[in-house]
């Protein structure tokens, strides 16, 4: 931990994202309390079918305290839970994953979004869980239309229509030959990550990983 890191934990305490209680050890992403309450995924139920993508792993399901936490994350911009989230999120993928990757990136917000809300929860996710990883973390992809949120979406059809055509890879991206972990911060119909996973396909991705902290539900 650098001294910024130090000087940062004694102003602002992290605190457990599940409870919002200050954590006594700062570099548990969980308060012991919370850790064993979580709707933790196991096996084959931390994994799910995406198309386009060889696998797809969550370590948790979107329930319970779950929701609220990552509510508070990215409409109340509460940025510092996304540490605590990446570190779940690292340790699973290197669980399921253990011959690594050569890169990670996300499925991004519209312009229009990000300057709604100020910053881009994936990316967040994604360049945390590469630094806990030593796995570069970089933009891959662009949203080209802004849609309505798939929160707002309950039909299955409807996502998929909603995620149709709205992404595209950036201009010169080259993935030949590459792994890629793709991170979103929730897996619902797959929608949304099956569009951009089909686009890193095209890209050349040798292999296409999806990683998302939670699964709203199975497919």
């Amino acid at each position: 931990m650098s001294v910024r890191e130090k000087v940062l934990d004694l102003v602002f305490p992290p605190k457990c994202p599940f409870c919002q209680k200050i954590l006594e050890d700062p570099r548990a992403p969980v308060c012991p309390v919370c850790q064993p309450g979580l709707p933790w995924l196991e096996g084959k139920a931390a994994e799910r079918r995406v198309d386009f993508a060889d696998r797809c792993f969550s370590p948790l399901a979107y329930r319970d305290a779950v929701p609220g936490a990552v509510h508070r994350y990215k409409f109340s911009r509460v940025r510092a839970l996304g540490k605590p989230f990446a570190l779940l999120m690292a340790q699973c993928l290197e669980e399921r994953l253990p011959q690594g990757a050569g890169l990670i990136c996300w499925a991004p917000l519209s312009r229009k979004r990000l300057r709604e809300r100020g910053f881009d929860q994936a990316e967040l996710l994604a360049r945390e869980v590469g630094r806990l990883l030593s796995i570069p973390a970089g933009p891959v992809l662009e949203k080209v239309r802004n849609t309505a949120p798939q929160s707002e979406l309950e039909e299955e059809g409807a996502r998929r229509a909603n995620a149709r055509g709205a992404y595209a890879l950036l201009s010169g991206a080259d993935l030949t030959g590459r792994r890629v972990v793709l991170v979103d911060d929730v897996v619902t119909s797959g929608s949304t990550l099956s569009e951009c996973a089909a686009l890193l396909r095209q890209g050349g991705a040798e292999g296409v990983y999806c990683l998302t902290l939670a699964q709203a539900r199975h497919g």
